[in-house]
């Protein structure tokens, strides 16, 4: 069955958009939801719409034309809430609504009206993807990943705590900037695979799946590209052979790996609340003068120490 995919040329392309898509959007989504911005992929998209609207009615390119635009977009949204006196959530409303609008003002001049293909654009259709789609879509893709890659210290440190990397010395306002440029790339890059209007799943989704198993920034940033990468093949092939939409069927493969490690951790959490879980590392002695708050607890004292209750048994400690 895998050969007679990779036998047509339309899906070739679609795997290898897929793959760039994949590693792409969650590697720049980490620090998206870092900020707690988790729907500004969907601003930009909304942006980006009024950009392919405009390649329509020029006749040009849509890709380049909704790349430049979404940039643009960026740039003045972020200035806007860097230096003007407009919140966060101010300023993304504006880039939906201002967005969206635009869009369907030049859309409805376009010769012949609303052209048929624009829904590929709006809710992904991977298997339109041309050679010169992928070509651009390859060269953003290695400059994002540069990007976050190359400037991940800076990059987080801005997106964790802006008032003390400002402190630090680091350029805040440029790096704000860039995180917003790479941002608007990602959204172009991920348009055809999974839509303008559900790119920001594909940034968010595998980000939040992989901090639920996972504790540190690097761990999480690496499970998340691996995660976006498995629901963004695993959602085209899936979508080739059951004959739906490219777009839909991978945030819903997205949205259901969540939903299962979601449930899963939960419930480990819950059973180990119900036992006694040995703290081997444990380097604090407790005792009547540890100046922990002591519980008694059946037969013996727990000890609550760091949001935990830790009892002496025998020449160790067990966590309640």
């Amino acid at each position: 069955m895998t050969a007679d995919l990779l036998s047509y040329g339309f899906m070739q392309r679609a795997l290898l958009a897929s793959l760039l898509v994949g590693v792409t959007a969650p590697s720049v989504g980490v620090y998206i939801v870092q900020r707690r911005l988790a729907l500004i992929g969907d601003g930009m998209g909304h942006v980006a719409l009024a950009g392919v609207a405009l390649g329509v009615l020029t006749t040009g390119q849509p890709v380049l034309t909704a790349l430049v635009t979404a940039v643009i977009g960026a740039v003045v949204i972020e200035l806007v809430r860097a230096r003007g006196r407009t919140s966060g959530d101010v300023a993304l409303a504006i880039m939906f609504y201002g967005g969206i609008a635009a869009g369907v003002v030049i859309i409805s001049r376009a010769p012949g009206g609303t052209p048929a293909n624009l829904n590929s654009y709006l809710f992904g259709a991977i298997t339109t993807t041309s050679g010169t789609d992928l070509a651009v879509f390859a060269v953003l893709a290695v400059v994002v990943l540069t990007v976050t890659v190359g400037l991940a210290p800076r990059l987080y440190a801005v997106s964790n705590d802006e008032e003390y990397a400002r402190a630090a010395g680091l350029p805040v306002l440029a790096i704000n900037l860039l995180l917003a440029v790479i941002t608007a790339a990602t959204v172009v890059i991920s348009m055809r695979v999974v839509g303008l209007l559900l790119i920001s799943a594909l940034m968010v989704v595998p980000v939040a799946t992989g901090q639920l198993l996972v504790g540190s920034f690097k761990a999480t940033l690496a499970l998340a590209v691996g995660i976006g990468l498995l629901v963004a093949v695993g959602g085209t092939v899936t979508s080739y052979y059951a004959n739906t939409p490219s777009g839909g069927t991978i945030v819903l493969l997205a949205v259901a790996l969540f939903t299962v490690t979601a449930t899963a951790t939960t419930l480990r959490s819950r059973l180990r609340r119900d036992t006694h879980d040995e703290a081997e590392d444990h380097l604090h002695q407790h005792g009547e003068e540890c100046g922990h708050p002591a519980v008694p607890h059946e037969d013996h004292v727990d000890f609550v120490h760091d949001g935990h209750r830790h009892a002496v048994h025998g020449a160790h400690y067990d966590e309640h």
